[in-house]
């Protein structure tokens, strides 16, 4: 137990490995499923890993195989996954005894990328406030949409804007339609409020808290906030332009659209692409040049200490900045008139690469389970699973149980490994007390 306090970290992939054996055996009820059948123990597993993982990747029809229990269940596995299990652990201790003990301050931290154990109570309420709130605006928009504009009655429009709510703003992708959330790819009532909690979920509490805070200055904005909140500025308008170009003639997903509503299905499903999982336009139906666009923004995900999986965007953007100041020939990375530390710039190149080996290794693996499946379908498949972000193409559902549990384990690791491994460099650093005589090996 000591050794857990001193890296509380550790207990990060057990903390999530127990909701989704619960979650599993919840979903092998005969009562989860529409038609009264125990669904195959590889389908529960599947289903319960994508709602903890906040990836929202399925391998059946969501709406119709699923029962109102068995989508309740999903629903409330994704709010747990989303706000963290050890957060959400905390908050109930907090409500009960109004107090957190050095423990369980060190937990959070572990989870929350807090590196300090202050006000941890605060920090709580904070973000579930924030949670709820942006989950209540999109529910009350959503909802009043279905209702008045589809006229869906009260109680199946607000089930509706809170499923979706739930999933957007924790970025998990399911939906309670069979295409997805294809039909609405032209309502902005209903796909941008969908998006913005996405993005917003995306950006994690620690850049969106300082952002918030100290909005009118950004420029004091400390140099994660900045990466993250830029970076995924960049992000969603290099991809919004190059999803726009691509898939402009189109027919069989925006080329049929009037221009207003190409650029509103465009920019929706780049939000939705880069940690949300939702689908707009029909994934399988993109032309080719499009799916190394999603992969790519796939791969790098959302903010630290988000509901949002892949590298990060600090990241690949601290990444970015190292090659350039490498290029120059410069002696540091700075960012915003700050020197980065070294340590960070070695956390983000280990994060990095060992990122790029694990979907390597899992886009292998799903090419062995399965015959005739082109490589982009399979590496696609396997970013979108390992970033926990949940856009498919259909192959997910077609695999055989040993492509789909090489899936959820790649969803598992997506969701706590990287987030453990950057935690576990940052908290387990050391300083020798001496130092070996330098050399420097040719590269390239």
């Amino acid at each position: 137990m000591r050794r857990l306090l001193r890296n509380p970290v550790r207990l990060v992939p057990f903390a999530f490995l127990l909701p989704i054996l619960l979650g599993t055996g919840l979903l092998l009820a005969r009562g989860a499923t529409a038609e009264h059948q125990r669904p195959p123990v590889v389908t529960a597993l599947f289903t319960a890993t994508s709602a903890v993982s906040v990836t929202g990747m399925a391998v059946t029809d969501t709406p119709n195989y699923w029962s109102g229990w068995g989508l309740l269940v999903i629903t409330l596995l994704t709010q747990l996954g989303g706000l963290g299990i050890l957060t959400v652990a905390a908050l109930v201790i907090l409500v009960v005894s109004s107090q957190l003990g050095l423990r369980n301050r060190l937990l959070v931290q572990a989870e929350t990328a807090e590196f300090g154990i202050g006000d941890v109570g605060r920090l709580l309420r904070r973000i579930a406030v924030t949670v709820f709130a942006c989950e209540a605006v999109m529910t009350a928009v959503v909802a009043g949409r279905l209702w008045l504009g589809y006229d869906y009655p009260p109680g199946r429009a607000l089930w509706s804007g809170v499923f979706h709510a739930v999933q957007a703003f924790n970025n998990g992708g399911f939906a309670l339609y069979s295409e997805n959330l294809l039909a609405f790819s032209r309502d902005p009532w209903v796909s941008l409020p969908l998006a913005l909690g996405a993005i917003i979920g995306g950006l994690g509490f620690p850049a969106l808290f300082e952002a918030v805070r100290e909005w009118r200055e950004p420029a004091r904005w400390a140099v994660a906030t900045k990466l993250t909140i830029w970076g995924s500025v960049v992000l969603l308008l290099v991809g919004f332009a190059g999803l726009l170009t691509a898939e402009w003639t189109n027919a069989s997903t925006i080329g049929q659209y009037d221009v207003p509503g190409k650029i509103l299905a465009s920019f929706t499903q780049i939000a939705l692409s880069r940690t949300g999982g939702f689908s707009i336009l029909d994934i399988a139906a993109l032309q080719e040049e499009s799916y190394p666009l999603l992969i790519v923004l796939m791969f790098i995900g959302g903010g630290s200490a988000s509901t949002a999986g892949g590298i990060k965007v600090s990241t690949f953007f601290l990444l970015a900045f190292t090659i350039w100041a490498e290029l120059r020939g410069e002696p540091d990375v700075t960012v915003g008139h700050r020197r980065v530390a070294t340590a960070s710039q070695r956390q983000a190149v280990t994060v990095a690469l060992v990122s790029v080996a694990l979907v390597a290794a899992g886009t292998m693996t799903l090419l062995l389970f399965t015959e005739g499946v082109r490589f982009v379908a399979a590496l696609f498949e396997v970013t979108s699973a390992f970033s926990t972000t949940g856009l498919t193409n259909g192959l997910a559902a077609e695999l055989p149980a040993g492509g789909q549990l090489a899936l959820t384990v790649l969803m598992f690791i997506g969701r706590v490994g990287t987030l453990t491994l950057g935690s576990a460099i940052a908290l387990n650093t050391r300083r020798r007390l001496y130092r070996y005589p330098q050399e420097q090996p040719i590269v390239g």
